[in-house]
């Protein structure tokens, strides 16, 4: 039977900012752990490409 998981925090709901990956813990035990959000990096405003050599970073 398949095992039942829970959210560690206490946003339920499937949403992109809620993003989690099912990981197995040495215990034996499936656990979810919380990812983050891919950067997109920066992009040239004229022609809308990717500008190489410089890092992708999240913006806060």
């Amino acid at each position: 039977m398949v095992q039942r998981l829970t959210y560690r925090k206490r946003h339920s709901y499937a949403t992109k900012s809620n993003q989690h990956r099912i990981v197995k813990t040495p215990g034996g035990k499936l656990v979810y752990q919380s990812t983050k959000k891919r950067a997109s990096g920066p992009k040239c405003p004229v022609t809308g490409k990717r500008i190489q050599g410089v890092m992708q970073l999240i913006c806060t």
